[in-house]
């Protein structure tokens, strides 16, 4: 059986082949969202609010697997935006 965090790689790697590296991802929702707000979001304002979503769901099921995987690969996935923001070279290959 695999942990959380096997399962959030998974995850996380799964949808970089379909959507591409977090910080690609995420800019683009970002856009979105500062278009339909009228303020500007960023990137890792975004996966932030994800996670708030995730939060939010687990304070009614606390117990719902899948929001807790997304708590972790949302995590991993603000890990990367940050790193990227700062000029940090993209060691894991996503």
């Amino acid at each position: 059986m695999k942990n959380v965090l096997e399962r959030a790689n998974e995850i996380v790697q799964e949808r970089g082949k379909s959507y591409g590296h977090p910080f690609e991802d995420y800019s683009r929702t970002a856009q979105m969202w500062s278009a339909i707000l009228g303020v500007h979001i960023t990137a890792d304002q975004c996966i932030k609010c994800m996670i708030a979503v995730k939060l939010s769901r687990l304070s009614k099921t606390p117990d719902h697997q899948d929001s807790i995987d997304d708590l972790a690969g949302y995590s991993w996935c603000l890990d990367e935006v940050v790193k990227k923001m700062k000029g940090e070279p993209d060691v894991q290959g996503s």
